[in-house]
């Protein structure tokens, strides 16, 4: 996996990675592709774009990777060398602590773990819906 969180649009019926980019009035995103599309313009090789409103797209989902470590759930934010950057997604100060992760500000606990300890790690997809969407 190499990207840990993000937003994807469904358009046309395929799915996209995409870019928000808000316009004066409503909110447009940049989809992307690896292959050339028809109206897609190569922005760089492998890397395509085409910029819609938000209204076209049929869904709007906000992507993140999250997975559990020692029975407690995270949030994937990096990978390095083998090892994942997690950052704790239970409610528990005392907890965290006990886990030995490390107090990056108020309420936000992180570690660096082996990526073998990690289990279940999975996509969740979290839907976006605005009056801007036909969704």
């Amino acid at each position: 996996m190499t990207s840990w969180h993000g937003y994807r649009a469904r358009w046309n019926g395929e799915e996209y990675p995409v870019s928000p980019e808000p316009h004066a009035l409503e909110l447009w995103v940049r989809l992307r592709s690896e292959t050339p599309r028809d109206g897609f313009e190569e922005v760089e090789p492998d890397c395509h774009v085409r910029t819609v409103p938000v209204q076209e797209c049929e869904s709007l989902h906000f992507v993140t990777v999250v997975c559990r470590w020692r029975d407690e759930p995270f949030q994937v934010h990096d990978e390095r060398d083998g090892r994942l950057l997690l950052e704790y997604l239970g409610g528990s100060a005392l907890k965290a602590r006990d886990l030995g992760l490390d107090r990056v500000e108020r309420g936000v606990w992180r570690a660096w773990v082996p990526r073998a300890e990690v289990t279940d790690m999975r996509e969740e997809a979290v839907p976006l819906t605005s009056r801007f969407l036909n969704v």
